[in-house]
């Protein structure tokens, strides 16, 4: 069973282009982890300070392999002590859904 972590970012809003960096450098770094990317969200019209990060993992113990190797990476440990040397995020809640396989990344009509 395919597992997506959804992680909900309350960000300074003064500092939205300083995460969006801290967004760019997961691209490199979840991946070579062992997580999917389906990407991150910044803010765009109404609420300002709420960013988004989607990851999925076929299954819990993808998720707990990939804790441990983001853990060891030197590039993933520098990116999170960058937001928190900056304070770019003031709160950040992960929920665990569970994926839809049926109707999951299913292309867009042409």
């Amino acid at each position: 069973m395919k597992i997506a972590c959804v992680i909900r970012y309350q960000i300074d809003p003064f500092q939205r282009e300083a995460f969006r960096k801290y967004a760019e450098n997961w691209g490199r770094i979840i991946p070579r982890c062992g997580g999917h990317l389906v990407g991150y969200f910044l803010p765009h019209e109404g609420t300002n300070d709420v960013a988004w990060g989607v990851i999925v993992f076929d299954s819990l113990a993808a998720y707990e392999t990939y804790r441990a190797r983001i853990k060891a990476d030197a590039e993933g440990r520098d990116n999170f002590q960058m937001a928190q040397a900056r304070r770019l995020i003031l709160r950040e809640e992960r929920d665990f859904m569970e994926v839809v396989d049926e109707c999951f990344l299913l292309p867009a009509a042409q």
